[in-house]
């Protein structure tokens, strides 16, 4: 059991670090944040090599934990006789609640909200049927590759480079206003969470139950190591290079199937080893016990070290990228690796996450809290 709940927060970990690595791409712009809504022209293969290697992939990842994290919630509700999804529900809107606040506060393209919703939609679901569960999934599915079948045919008559966005506000305040003035161009990838977060939660479920991360699931993690890094990997290379227009097919559809092979090579590693935990371990798995933290504040620190409200190095270091970016990425995994290793000396929860848990039994101060690993899993961010 302590080997498998290990290889969840290391996993959580890595996914958290995963999502930055997307996200400092964005940060670093000096067009801002509406530049990636400009599909403009392609970037330079550096450039474009090193955003293959992280994008989609974690957010997939992510979102397959959550789905763990629901059957965790699930199984603890249904042994203590509690009413489901009853206080899930509570869960859920609180994680609403601060993926507003994250949106609003510190970032456009926050993933919270899209979790949440598909929490509280997937919660009604999560001990259904076999039937039922495969029903939502293939009609999830199919509007995701509707959706995305359509924008990439649009996005192919587009002309290149047409798409430019302009220079993002240097002030924090106009920033939020911004932010609350196109509240529905920056969360138009709502539409695309939802669906694809439902197959993906479900899916979680699933490989849950069938023991992806016991021993006695390793016919089933090499089938998706196969899957997922032997023929996922080419192919996500494939379309990462295809250019502007194969974006949303990159990022919502091949992706995800990459996911499930990191998911499956990284549980397969934890499982093999013997010996204590090394340094980067270690940080990974600190990363993941606080993750809901790190997620927000890492998101925080990025945007002071790149936009105008604080050091500008998005404009002031534009001419050493892309070779300045990952430097950044690095440094800012590095810092949030030290800082969950010495919290969680004094703390068994993230400074976010102590507040959260706080607020979700709030209602309930008389009645005995539920806790544990099943809590964390499901309380991680993007």
């Amino acid at each position: 059991m302590d080997r498998r709940i290990g290889a969840l927060d290391l996993l959580r970990g890595v996914a958290i670090a995963g999502t930055l690595g997307t996200n400092i791409w964005i940060f670093t712009d000096p067009g801002g944040p509406g530049a990636l809504l400009g599909f403009g022209a392609d970037a330079g293969g550096v450039e474009t090599f090193l955003r293959f290697l992280s994008n989609g992939k974690f957010l997939g990842l992510l979102t397959l934990l959550f789905g763990v994290g629901l059957e965790l919630q699930y199984r603890s509700a249904v042994r203590r006789g509690l009413t489901w999804p009853g206080r899930y529900l509570w869960r859920a809107t609180l994680l609403l609640a601060e993926g507003i606040l994250h949106y609003v506060l510190i970032f456009e393209f926050d993933v919270l909200m899209g979790y949440a919703i598909t929490s509280m939609i997937v919660a009604y679901l999560i001990g259904r049927s076999e039937r039922v569960v495969t029903a939502w999934m293939v009609a999830a599915g199919t509007l995701l590759l509707a959706m995305v079948g359509l924008l990439t045919a649009l996005l192919m008559t587009m002309p290149a480079g047409g798409g430019t966005a302009a220079a993002h506000p240097s002030g924090w305040l106009e920033q939020v206003e911004l932010r609350l003035r196109h509240a529905a161009i920056f969360r138009a990838e709502l539409l695309f969470i939802v669906p694809l977060g439902i197959v993906l939660f479900l899916l979680g479920a699933r490989l849950m139950r069938a023991g992806v991360f016991e021993e006695r699931g390793a016919r089933l993690r090499g089938r998706l190591i196969a899957a997922g890094i032997g023929a996922g990997v080419p192919l996500n290379l494939l379309t990462s290079f295809a250019g502007p227009a194969w974006f949303m097919v990159d990022r919502y559809l091949v992706a995800p199937l990459v996911s499930l092979g990191l998911l499956a090579l990284i549980t397969s590693i934890v499982l093999r080893m013997r010996s204590a935990p090394g340094l980067l371990r270690r940080g990974f798995t600190n990363v993941g016990r606080t993750a809901l933290s790190c997620y927000v504040f890492q998101n925080l620190v990025a945007g002071a070290l790149c936009y105008g409200w604080g050091l500008g190095l998005a404009t002031r270091l534009d001419g050493l990228r892309p070779w300045w970016v990952p430097v950044a990425w690095a440094g800012i995994c590095v810092l949030f690796m030290t800082l969950s290793s010495l919290w969680l000396r004094r703390f068994d929860r993230g400074p976010i996450e102590l507040a959260w848990q706080w607020a979700y039994q709030a209602p309930w101060r008389r009645t005995r809290a539920g806790g544990g690993q099943a809590e964390q899993v499901s309380g991680a961010g993007r």
